[in-house]
């Protein structure tokens, strides 16, 4: 039994066991997912198909895992002018293992085991890197277990803090005038001492005038 159904703008043919590769949905590793955008269904020569879609009928799956998909490159050029431009584009995907499928009073399931596992994982495996990946992962965990104990850890309370007691204002003392001299007086003093104690100098004697000497 087969079925095509309609999601992300776009339609898929899917039989029980398939996996799926859609545009991104939401949801956890895990999760059960129901399409009911069901347009057609087919059993042998038996065909069912909606106007538009088909009442009651259902697809089950479950979400593998949302990943990045194979990256395209784009490159533009517009000639004799030197424009080049390189570059890229990775569309998120979701990847689903069709589980069920129902409708038109028939029902049918897939009884085979659902593997997590992600490609990176499957791939790394098959490069003998897996060893590699796993320590990354365990330390990985480590440091996340790390930074969640010591945000949930109490944090110890502020100290509380005694009120500052007010200084009291000391009056301010009375300052004491003091009798200063006369500054006058004692610069007269002092020009009278220096000029005592200076000795007397002599006058200057003049120089004598030198005469052009006679020929």
């Amino acid at each position: 039994m087969y079925a095509v159904i309609k999601t992300g703008g776009k339609q898929y043919r899917v039989e029980p066991g398939d996996l799926l590769v859609v545009e991104k949905l939401e949801g956890e590793p895990g999760a059960l997912i129901a399409f009911e955008d069901v347009l057609m269904l087919g059993d042998g020569p038996e065909v069912s198909i909606g106007a538009p879609l088909i009442d009651g009928a259902r697809v089950n799956a479950t979400l593998v895992e949302t990943r990045k998909g194979e990256k395209i490159k784009i490159f533009k050029k517009i000639r004799r002018q030197g424009y080049r431009r390189t570059g890229g584009h990775r569309q998120i995907e979701t990847i689903l293992r069709v589980t069920g499928i129902a409708g038109a009073g028939k029902e049918v399931s897939w009884e085979g085991e659902i593997d997590l596992t992600p490609v990176a994982t499957l791939r790394a495996r098959a490069r003998n890197l897996a060893r590699g990946m796993e320590v990354a992962e365990t330390k990985a965990a480590a440091r996340a277990a790390r930074k969640t104990t010591a945000k949930t850890a109490a944090v110890p309370e502020p100290a509380k803090t005694a009120p500052v007691a007010k200084a009291k204002a000391a009056a301010p003392k009375p300052a004491t005038a003091k009798a200063a001299a006369p500054k006058t007086a004692i610069k007269a003093k002092a020009a009278d001492t220096a000029a005592e104690a200076a000795p007397a100098k002599a006058p200057a004697k003049p120089r004598a005038r030198k005469t052009p000497a006679s020929e």
